[in-house]
């Protein structure tokens, strides 16, 4: 099969090599028995990233959306049939036929070898429960616990909190399974644990976790660094060295100025595995238009040694550290509608995931920062290519 690529007109280099990726599918370990399969596991992943890519959804948009391309794509993979498999099938592919932590293997050096990357510093973890798959009358569903790369859009690892786990519990288990040498691992107030910080540093990494009442202690022993101390007459302590960072962002009518101050522990006054810094992160937003404003103030700790340079960096990662939201289980609930697919089966929901997950950093390492119009784009230009009469490019 000759190499189809993709891409745009004001972009050098290909952004998506089908034919590499279909080759890199094939390899993916197939479950089911050889007797009655009419298409390999690499044209079924293919027909759903693609479809993905193009708009669709759901099992039946995408079988439907193959069925229409379906000599197209026969001839796209040089089969020896239509290809235009059924929603049915389509389920069984993300409920039984491939393992989700293979495929998550497969995709992760896919990536890594096409693309390059996945060497940033900051990994963000946080969970998000798959409303698709809480059943009716209950409250819990399939629970995914992920690692992600807030620079690159790319899920390190995710894995299933079961029924009777946290994501506190599952943390350690998550970080044991990634190389962490020379990164910092970043957790809302949740993750501030003293396990999960022996986690991290025991994996050669360093935490950045935010404080808040969860941890009541060590939120008031925190807030001591930046209150003001009034010491009797001739009494004279010298001030911790401290940094301070500042910067502010107009977006949407939005105004937002945020001003970080680190400061060192220099006597381990915390008794916090490993801590080094605390900082105090002041954030005041401001809508003009609308005559409001409001501000916040949250604290947070890190393993990282204090220097002048940090209050600046920490101050980039706490604004990266939400990417894991917004960027990525954002995209996968409105614009991959991932909550609004109804999934019976655990394992079901974890490839799902996993599917969505690779649409969203392919979009990425594409160039785009708008998914919606990444598979606008990538939807007109696939029917140009697909529809065109130049199959001896193929």
């Amino acid at each position: 099969m000759d190499y189809t690529i993709i891409e745009t007109e004001n972009n050098e280099g290909q952004l998506l090599n089908i034919g590499e990726l279909y080759s890199t599918f094939e390899q993916v370990p197939d479950n089911r028995q050889q007797k009655g399969k009419r298409y390999t596991v690499g044209i079924l992943l293919m027909v759903v990233i693609l479809s993905k890519m193009c708009g669709e959804n759901t099992p039946y948009g995408m079988a439907e959306w193959a069925k229409m391309r379906a000599t197209e794509l026969q001839k796209l993979f040089d089969y020896h049939r239509p290809v235009k498999p059924s929603n049915k099938t389509l389920q069984r592919l993300t409920d039984t036929t491939v393992e989700d932590s293979m495929l998550q293997e497969t995709m992760r050096n896919y990536l890594h070898q096409t693309y390059g990357g996945q060497q940033s510093i900051l990994v963000t973890i946080d969970g998000k429960t798959l409303r698709g798959t809480i059943p009716k009358g209950k409250t819990r569903g399939v629970h995914i616990l992920a690692a992600y790369l807030p620079e690159e859009g790319v899920v390190l690892l995710q894995v299933e909190v079961q029924q009777k786990e946290s994501e506190i519990t599952v943390a350690p288990v998550l970080l044991q399974e990634l190389d962490l040498k020379g990164r910092v691992v970043s957790g809302d107030a949740m993750f501030t644990q003293r396990d999960i910080s022996v986690a991290v540093l025991a994996q050669g990494g360093d935490y950045l976790w935010f404080v808040k009442d969860n941890q009541q202690t060590l939120h008031e022993d925190v807030q001591r660094f930046f209150e003001d101390v009034e010491h009797a007459p001739g009494w004279y302590v010298p001030p911790l060295p401290q940094a301070v960072a500042e910067e502010t962002s107009k977006q949407s009518g939005r105004i937002e100025t945020r001003r970080l101050t680190a400061m060192a522990d220099e006597n381990n006054y915390l008794n916090w595995p490993g801590v080094n810094t605390v900082f105090q992160l002041e954030r005041h937003v401001t809508r003009p238009q609308k005559e409001d404003e409001w501000s916040q103030v949250v604290f947070g700790i890190t393993s990282l040694s204090f220097t002048p340079e940090l209050a600046q960096q920490l101050l980039t990662w706490t604004r990266q550290h939400w990417a894991i939201e917004n960027k990525l289980h954002y995209r996968r609930d409105v614009t991959l509608r991932e909550d609004a697919t109804r999934m019976k089966h655990t394992h079901q929901a974890q490839v799902v995931a996993t599917l969505n997950n690779f649409v969203i950093a392919l979009a990425t390492y594409m160039g785009f920062s708008n998914l919606a119009s990444a598979r606008r784009f990538f939807q007109a230009r696939f029917d140009a290519l697909i529809f065109s009469s130049a199959f001896g490019l193929w």
